[in-house]
């Protein structure tokens, strides 16, 4: 049986891509617009393209904020993509200084281009990750080889307090977090939709691990 996995829509994410490539991995995928409904799903994903203020403004409003803590906080899966992964962070500095959902220590801050070192913002490539030896990075980059290449577009990065929960590092003028990984909580700058063969298989460790705790329970 397929687990069921539920996409948040808030009206800031790219919700077909996700879907589509979640239903690739083995999942049944159901897009939810009401926070009471979360309570019915072991797992959820929250993708997201645009601007921080705007996207936990939106959450705030829907009651998604409490809905995703209680969702975290009883050790159910979660994934979250690009603004969905900043939107975890205590506070962003995108256009002021915004509190964020505070579920991950730390704060989200702005690349500095540079002509000298060639940076341009927004960071968007395909760009390498560096697979760290945190715990939980082994079940989120299961069969994907270190280096690998996955696919960005953002102009800010995060920055946890807490540098074990780090899944992965990418270069760009700095290395920063591209990815963290602890306990049920999985979530990535890049998108793993857009990544080709190794962006579907992060997804389908995240679908393997929803399965195998909905089996356990």
């Amino acid at each position: 049986m397929n687990p069921k996995i539920a996409i948040i829509d808030y009206g800031m994410g790219n919700l077909r891509s996700v879907s589509k490539a979640l239903e690739l991995c083995g999942a049944d995928v159901e897009i939810i617009t009401e926070a009471k409904q979360l309570e019915n799903y072991k797992a959820v994903v929250l993708p997201g393209v645009g601007s921080f203020a705007p996207a936990i403004e939106i959450l705030k409003e829907k009651k998604f904020d409490k809905a995703i803590k209680k969702h975290t906080d009883a050790g159910k899966m979660f994934l979250g993509i690009c603004l969905g992964f900043q939107l975890l962070f205590t506070k962003s500095y995108e256009e002021g200084e915004h509190k964020g959902l505070d579920i991950i220590k730390g704060t989200v801050k702005k690349f500095k281009s540079s002509k000298a070192k060639k940076l341009i913002i927004p960071h968007m490539c395909w760009n390498r990750v560096q697979i760290t030896k945190t715990p939980y990075a082994k079940d989120m980059y299961g069969k994907i080889k270190n280096e690998t290449y996955f696919y960005f577009v953002h102009s800010y990065y995060c920055c946890p307090d807490d540098k074990k929960v780090i899944a992965t590092y990418t270069d760009y003028g700095l290395n920063f977090c591209s990815s963290v990984a602890v306990k049920n909580i999985w979530a990535c700058q890049f998108h793993p939709e857009k990544s080709s063969t190794d962006g579907l298989m992060l997804l389908k460790n995240f679908v393997k691990k929803v399965k195998s705790d909905v089996i356990g329970n």
